[in-house]
C-alpha cells in the first residue's frame, strides 16, 4: 500500500520506539526523515520481526528480545557501540574500529548477523569475535533488533545463540505529487580525535520512493584513560554509500532494490603490534587489514493477500566482504599480503497466512558462499615477491538450503504458543580436500502465559546448530595469540540446547523482565594445541570437535517512570559458563562476559532539553579458560573490574535541527573490557548535530 509521509510513525514496523525498553528512555526523541522529530512521549509497543519473520508486537511473545533506536548511534562510531549495555549482550573490542557482539557468551559465528533479515555470516566468518560488522554503516540503521535466544527454526545454521538484526531506514512514499527531503549529520569526540559526516536525501511520489547517503568516518589514535600519550596503531577511518529504490505499483505489491558499500581502507590489529599480557615484544611488526569492504545488493518483492490469502516476500541478497591483509612477523624481513574474499548469494521466499486465532509461517532459503583466497610473500630485502599457501583454500564453496515453518497459536486471553521448526542440508566443498554433506533438524518452543493484564510468564525452548564453514575447515596460517593454524577437513556441526524462563511486567509506570537461561552447547569446535611449534616459535593449533560447554545466566532489565519527566532504567547481566572436554578437568568458557550492566536516570528538563547521567559497570572476571590465560589481550590474573560515570544531552534547537552532546569516563579511569585487545577510551567528548529539511 501507499504510506504517508509519516509511514515511519504510522507503520510501526519500521520504526520502532517504546518508554518501556530499557534504555530508551532518552533515546526516544522521535526522529524520522519526514516528520516533526521533537521529542515526544512515545508509549507504544515495539514492533520487530526478527524473532518471528512477520510484524510482531513485543509483548505478545515469549523470545527475549531488545530494539536500539537510531537515536542511540547517533554518539557511536559503530553498530556495535550501542550495543554494550543492552541486556544480554556484551561487545568486545580487538581494535578500534572492530567491535564484536557476544549474546549470552556466545560470539561470531554462534550468532546471526543479519542486515534487513539477510546473512552478514559468511563462509569466513570465525567462531570468535569477527570484524564484519563493522562494515554496516551505522548513519542508515533505524533500528537493531537483538534476539537472545536460538532461532535456528527461521535463520538456519549459525543461529545459536541468537540474533542481531540491523533494519535500514527504507525509502518512504509521499501521500501525494512528489516531494523532496534529507538530513545531514556532523560529529566529533575528542578521545579517538575522530570526526564524520552524512549526508542523505529522498525524493518521490506516492507509488515511487529513491534514496541516497554518502558517509565518511576518520578517526586518529585512541586516548585512553589516565594516559598523556595516546595509544599507537589505533587509528581508522571508512567511506559508506547507499542507494535504493522502492516503488508501489499497487495497494498489494511493493518492489524494493538496495545497494550499499563500505570500505575501511588500513586497520591496524593494535594486539599484534602492541606487546601484551606475558609478551616482551610484539607478535608482528606489521599486521593491518588494508583494505576491509563490504558491498551488497538486495533485491526484494512483497506481495500482500496473494496465492492461498497469504502475504509473500521474495529477498534476493548478494554480498561480497574483502578482507585483505599485509601482515609481517617481528623483525622478520618478509611480508605477506593477502586476498581473502566471500561471494555470497542469498534467496528467501516467505508466506505469511493470518487467521483469528493462528498466524503460519512459510518459508524456502538458500545460499551459495564462494572463498577467493590467495597470499604472496615479499622479500624486503631482495625486492622478490612469490605466491604461497593462502590462508583458505581458494575457490571453496558453501551451499545451504533450508525448508521452515513457524505457527503462533493464541491459547485464548490467557496468552500464545509459538512452535518453529526447520530441515538444513548444507553441502561444503573444498578444493584438494574432502567435501562435507550434512542435514540437521532444528526447532524451537515459546509460550506466554498472561498471569494478570501486567504480569506474563515467558518460557523458551530451542535446538540450534552450526555447520562448520571454510574458517574450521581451511584455515591456514598464522593466528593471534603466537599460533599458526593447520586444516583440518574431518568436522562435524555443532549444536546447543537453548532455554529460558522469564517474568514480564508493562503496565503505565514500569516495564520490566527477568530472564533465566541455559544453553547446552556440544561439538564445540576448538582450537587445540598440537604439541608442535613452527620454526619461529608459534604453537601449530588445528580447528576439532572437542568440548561440551554448558553456559548459564541472568538477565534483569527494567524502566521506570519516577515523574512526568523522570525515568530510571537499569540492566544486569550474570553469565557463568564451563567447559567439558572428555578426560580432563572442566574449565571456565572462554570469553564469557563479567557480571556486568547499567544505571540510568533521564530528564526531561523541557520540551526541548533532555538529560541523561548513567554509570556503566563491570566486575572483574578471573574465571578464566585456559585459552584466556594464554591469549596476550587478557591479564592472566583476570580483567579487573571497572566503573564508568557518563552523561548524554540532546537539545532540540528547532523542528529541523538537533544537538546531541556527550561525556564518557567523566573520572578519566583506565580499564579494559574484558578480551578486547586494548583499554577504553579516556575521557571522551562527543558531539553530534543533525539538520532535517
Amino acid at each position: 500500500m501507499a504510506y504517508s509521509e509519516c509511514e515511519a510513525v504510522e507503520k510501526p514496523v519500521l520504526f520502532a520506539a517504546s518508554m518501556r525498553q530499557p534504555n530508551s528512555f532518552f533515546a526516544t526523541a522521535v526522529a524520522c526523515s519526514c516528520c516533526n522529530f521533537a521529542f515526544a512521549d512515545v508509549a507504544m509497543d515495539e514492533i520487530q520481526v526478527t524473532a518471528t519473520r512477520r510484524t510482531t508486537a513485543v509483548g505478545n511473545i515469549a523470545t527475549a528480545v531488545n530494539v536500539v533506536t537510531s537515536e542511540q548511534l547517533a554518539l557511536r562510531s559503530l553498530v556495535t557501540d550501542a550495543l554494550a549495555s543492552e541486556v544480554g549482550a556484551f561487545v568486545q573490542e580487538t581494535t578500534p574500529g572492530q567491535g564484536a557482539i557476544i549474546i549470552r557468551g556466545m560470539k561470531g559465528s554462534e550468532v546471526v548477523h543479519l542486515v534487513d533479515s539477510m546473512r552478514i555470516n559468511n563462509a569466513i566468518f570465525r567462531n570468535a569475535p569477527t570484524q564484519y560488522v563493522a562494515l554496516v554503516d551505522p548513519h542508515i540503521i533505524e533500528r537493531i533488533e537483538i534476539v537472545r535466544s536460538s532461532l535456528a527454526s527461521l535463520y538456519g545454521s549459525d543461529a545459536m545463540g541468537g540474533a542481531a538484526n540491523f533494519i535500514t531506514h527504507q525509502p518512504q512514499f509521499f501521500t501525494s505529487g512528489g516531494g523532496l527531503r534529507g538530513d545531514a549529520s556532523v560529529a566529533a569526540a575528542s578521545a579517538d580525535a575522530a570526526r564524520s559526516i552524512s549526508v542523505g536525501a529522498e525524493t518521490g511520489n506516492a507509488s515511487l520512493a529513491g534514496l541516497a547517503r554518502i558517509s565518511m568516518f576518520d578517526a586518529g589514535n585512541r586516548q585512553t584513560g589516565d594516559q598523556d600519550a595516546r595509544t599507537p596503531f589505533t587509528a581508522y577511518s571508512y567511506h559508506a554509500a547507499r542507494l535504493a529504490l522502492r516503488a508501489a505499483p499497487d495497494t498489494a505489491r511493493t518492489w524494493l532494490l538496495d545497494l550499499q558499500y563500505l570500505q575501511q581502507p588500513k586497520t591496524y590489529r593494535v594486539d599484534e603490534l602492541i606487546p601484551g599480557y606475558g609478551q616482551t615484544e610484539p607478535a608482528s611488526s606489521e599486521f593491518t587489514f588494508e583494505p576491509n569492504t563490504r558491498a551488497f545488493a538486495h533485491a526484494q518483492y512483497q506481495h500482500g493477500d496473494g496465492l492461498w490469502s497469504a502475504d509473500w516476500t521474495v529477498d534476493l541478497g548478494w554480498q561480497r566482504i574483502d578482507d585483505d591483509r599485509t601482515t609481517r612477523n617481528f623483525g622478520s624481513t618478509t611480508r605477506r599480503l593477502e586476498h581473502n574474499a566471500s561471494d555470497l548469494l542469498s534467496l528467501n521466499i516467505e508466506a505469511v497466512r493470518e487467521a483469528v486465532d493462528r498466524v503460519w509461517v512459510f518459508g524456502l532459503s538458500g545460499q551459495y558462499d564462494t572463498v577467493s583466497s590467495t597470499r604472496d610473500e615479499l622479500d624486503l630485502t631482495t625486492g622478490a615477491r612469490a605466491s604461497v599457501l593462502a590462508r583458505f583454500p581458494d575457490q571453496s564453496t558453501v551451499r545451504q538450503s533450508g525448508v521452515y515453518t513457524s505457527l503462533q497459536l493464541d491459547t485464548g486471553a490467557r496468552g500464545n504458543v509459538v512452535i518453529g521448526g526447520r530441515l538444513s542440508a548444507v553441502d561444503i566443498a573444498v578444493p584438494g580436500g574432502a567435501s562435507i554433506e550434512l542435514t540437521d533438524l532444528t526447532g524451537d518452543l515459546g509460550w506466554t502465559f498472561h498471569l494478570t493484564e501486567s504480569w506474563d510468564l515467558l518460557a523458551n525452548l530451542g535446538r540450534g546448530f552450526r555447520a562448520p564453514n571454510i574458517f574450521d575447515l581451511g584455515t591456514f596460517g598464522e593466528r593471534p595469540g603466537n599460533r599458526f593454524n593447520i586444516p583440518n577437513d574431518e568436522l562435524a556441526a555443532e549444536t546447543v540446547l537453548h532455554m529460558d524462563v522469564g517474568l514480564r511486567h508493562a503496565d503505565e509506570s514500569w516495564w520490566g523482565e527477568l530472564r533465566i537461561f541455559a544453553l547446552h552447547y556440544q561439538d564445540k569446535i576448538e582450537s587445540v594445541d598440537t604439541g608442535a611449534s613452527t620454526a619461529d616459535g608459534r604453537i601449530i593449533t588445528q580447528s576439532r570437535n572437542l568440548s561440551a560447554v554448558d553456559i548459564e545466566g541472568i538477565e534483569f532489565s527494567a524502566d521506570i517512570s519516577l515523574t512526568e519527566n523522570l525515568n530510571f532504567a537499569a540492566v544486569l547481566n550474570v553469565v557463568r559458563g564451563e567447559i567439558r572436554v572428555p578426560g580432563e578437568t572442566n574449565t571456565p568458557a572462554d570469553r564469557v562476559p563479567p557480571l556486568n550492566g547499567q544505571l540510568e536516570l533521564a530528564w526531561q528538563a523541557s520540551e526541548r532539553w533532555r538529560l541523561a547521567p548513567s554509570l556503566r559497570f563491570a566486575a572483574s572476571q578471573d574465571r578464566l579458560s585456559p585459552r584466556d590465560s594464554n591469549d596476550p589481550r587478557i591479564n592472566p590474573q583476570g580483567t579487573p573490574g571497572w566503573v564508568t560515570l557518563n552523561l548524554t544531552a540532546a537539545f532540540q534547537a528547532s523542528e529541523q535541527l538537533q544537538f546531541n552532546l556527550g561525556v564518557e569516563n567523566l573520572l578519566d579511569k583506565q580499564y579494559r573490557v574484558h578480551g578486547s585487545g586494548l583499554d577504553a577510551r579516556g575521557l571522551n567528548f562527543i558531539a553530534n548535530a543533525s539538520l532535517r529539511w
